[in-house]
């Protein structure tokens, strides 16, 4: 049988599509699934999986960004004060360049960056957890434009600092800065660092990824942020709904789920709740309540964010509850601690990959499973990397994983890490 030319191009674009670079935080789509295909079913046997290769770096809580075969992470040394934007090579994971900058710390938790770079067409964008944003090109590491928060803007930083990664819309680079003069979030020429427009004000400026969303037939940025959720016209910031939801200690931290004509968040404190969104409204659908943040009735993430889909809703709760929720109502069916452990902001970062997960707890280890209405089906799991940062009493990592190149990228406090998971031919 003979195949056209058309079907044949539309056979290496489909295949080139599941290619996938993780250019930013989520991945290319921002939406935290892996989307290549020919990954192994199961994990290999052993105590800790075969690197294709493992490099130093520093302290740091942000995760890699991996792009046309390069590798991003910031980390910090402390003796020196200073972060570093790296760049290595996702072959053989020898380092490219390397640009460094003084960063004293002042804020909690002063164990280096939070915020995963952004590549886009020829640039990474970082920014440092003092607030401190870089555009760099990509081939040489050389300074294209820079930004301080702080002196720039009067940034007050959040007690945990600047851990939001900026979004890429077409000419723009939008991302948090929490700036005074009603510049909460701003837009930027992403060539130049020329401002375009500024939008809210707010006292606090959170930690929730901006993201933008199609709902009723029109794009809005969603920014969550401590006083409520805000929804932007993307071209110029103007306002076109917001909903009131105080969030306590400013904990807005997971990435809002979209699922049909519905907006689905979750905070430590607060909880869950579930907006019904359309072109220039938002009402609520349901919302969860706790006693304490022990005593939770939903789902009150701290960091991770959660998977939703038109009939559940599976995350980690406060104290690392792994659980399932009806999307419709909230009502939970299910929670284990098999793929976690039990602790105050236990965590695990669970990402998509066709009808299964991929998860990666705070532990290092790295869990193949898949969830459904029944519960939680551990298919394998082997030690990705080893916890490095001392947390309420136990060893922690909490720098989530980027997939590409059939391989997972992970980090922790001492090293970056690539771990082949190609499916191997028979």
């Amino acid at each position: 049988m003979r195949m056209s030319l058309t079907t044949v191009l539309a056979i290496i674009l489909f295949s080139t599509a599941y290619a996938d670079d993780w250019p930013q935080w989520g991945g290319p789509n921002r939406d935290i699934v892996w989307r290549e295909q020919g990954i192994v079913e199961r994990l290999p046997d052993a105590e800790l999986l075969p690197r294709v290769w493992s490099v130093g770096v520093g302290e740091g809580y942000s995760g890699p960004a991996v792009a046309d075969g390069r590798v991003y992470v910031t980390d910090r040394i402390p003796s020196s004060q200073q972060e570093r934007v790296l760049c290595v090579d996702a072959e053989s994971g020898a380092q490219l360049w390397k640009h460094e900058y003084a960063s004293r710390y002042t804020i909690s938790y002063p164990a280096g960056p939070r915020t995963t770079p952004v590549v886009d067409g020829g640039r990474v964008y970082t920014i440092g957890a003092m607030g401190q944003m870089y555009c760099l090109d990509t081939g040489s590491g050389d300074v294209v434009w820079q930004k301080d928060f702080e002196s720039d803007y009067g940034t007050k930083l959040p007690i945990w600092g600047m851990a939001a990664s900026p979004l890429v819309d077409g000419d723009q680079l939008i991302t948090l800065v929490g700036g005074n003069e009603g510049a909460l979030i701003v837009s930027f020429d992403k060539a130049t660092g020329k401002e375009l427009w500024r939008s809210l004000e707010d006292a606090d400026v959170g930690y929730c990824p901006p993201v933008i969303y199609e709902f009723g037939g029109r794009r809005q940025l969603i920014i969550w942020h401590p006083s409520g959720i805000s929804s932007l016209n993307p071209s110029d910031g103007k306002l076109i709904w917001k909903y009131d939801w105080y969030v306590r200690y400013g904990l807005c931290i997971p990435m809002p789920r979209k699922i049909g004509g519905q907006l689905f968040l979750t905070s430590f404190y607060n909880g869950p709740v579930m907006l019904n969104v359309n072109a220039d409204s938002a009402s609520v659908a349901w919302k969860g309540s706790s006693n304490s943040e022990r005593d939770t009735d939903g789902l009150h993430s701290i960091m991770p964010t959660p998977w939703v889909s038109k009939d559940h809703i599976f995350g980690v709760c406060s104290y690392g509850q792994l659980r399932g929720l009806k999307t419709d109502s909230g009502e939970r069916i299910w929670e284990t601690r098999q793929a976690t452990g039990e602790g105050r902001w236990w965590n695990a970062f669970l990402i998509r990959h066709n009808n299964r997960f991929f998860l990666h707890n705070e532990q290092g280890d790295l869990i193949i499973a898949k969830m459904d209405a029944d519960g939680y089906h551990e298919i394998s799991r082997a030690k990705l990397v080893e916890p490095t940062r001392k947390v309420q009493r136990r060893m922690t990592i909490w720098s989530h994983p980027a997939f590409a190149m059939k391989s997972v990228f992970a980090r922790n406090d001492k090293e970056l890490v690539r771990v082949d998971l190609a499916q191997k031919k028979q």
